[in-house]
């Protein structure tokens, strides 16, 4: 499908939010995916899901979630490291331990705000997919009833309190009114199978629509999914195109049922 990409501003008070925009060409009535960053930014491998999304027929956008803390920080997929740098990942982490949660739910109201003026979006239809820092700001995004389907990848601390919280964002799983669909690998050497058991249990106690993968891969294995363009990575030890694969069928699947 033809799409179009340009980065635009999305306006959340006195702040201005930089962001990536893919979608459809002349198409009315579509449904709408937020993207979430890992703490490497809107790099490039962000930007590609947000297209591959928009080429399935959805409104695609990708916030900077670190706008307050460092406005136009990317780090890329470095071929000497086989993927990301000792340095991206001290610098995503200094700015990751910066979000706060207020933040975070003001900056997913104001995508949404956004995405609802565009003229060719069933703002009915409105869903999120998020990777690491990403995957847990998905889950957070999922506590709001303009959200109808999530997709939450490898979300790690999303058991404790985190963002400058007291609690943790699974107290909140019973605000959760769409379908999510969680990914983790068995192999995570950040997310135990401990902790995404208990996310699953939480889900389950509330009766929320939802399902949860596990793969026998590390931390990070959507990436994998483009390891044609970045055949570096097939050195990485989270390496599992088949988890990759098969996590973006569901993901397909769970956005057509529901958006």
């Amino acid at each position: 499908m033809e799409i179009t990409t340009s980065y635009v501003k999305i306006p959340n008070h006195d702040l201005e939010i930089d962001a990536y925009l893919a979608q459809p060409v002349s198409t009315e009535g579509l449904g709408a995916v937020i993207v979430f960053q890992e703490i490497f930014g809107i790099n490039s491998n962000i930007r590609e899901i947000t297209e591959l999304i928009a080429q399935q027929g959805y409104i695609a956008i990708a916030p900077a979630m670190y706008q307050r803390i460092a406005p136009g920080f990317t780090r890329d997929f470095s071929p000497e490291d086989a993927g990301y740098s000792p340095e991206a990942y001290k610098l995503g982490l200094e700015y990751y331990q910066q979000v706060k949660y207020s933040e975070i739910i003001s900056d997913i109201q104001a995508a949404i705000a956004y995405l609802k003026t565009l003229p060719n979006i069933n703002d009915k239809a409105i869903g999120a997919i998020g990777f690491c820092f990403g995957g847990h700001v998905a889950y957070i995004a999922a506590t709001l009833p303009d959200i109808k389907a999530t997709a939450s990848f490898y979300g790690g601390g999303i058991t404790a309190p985190s963002y400058g919280e007291e609690i943790p964002t699974i107290n909140r799983t019973a605000e959760i009114q769409g379908t999510i669909y969680t990914f983790f690998g068995t192999r995570d050497a950040l997310i135990s199978t401990a902790e995404n058991e208990k996310i699953e249990a939480e889900l389950q106690k509330h009766h929320i629509n939802h399902r949860v993968f596990r793969y026998d891969a590390g931390h990070g294995f959507f990436a994998m999914f483009f390891k044609d363009k970045y055949p570096f990575l097939e050195q990485n030890p989270s390496y599992n195109p088949e988890a990759a694969t098969d996590a973006w069928q569901h993901v397909l699947e769970l956005f057509k049922n529901h958006l």
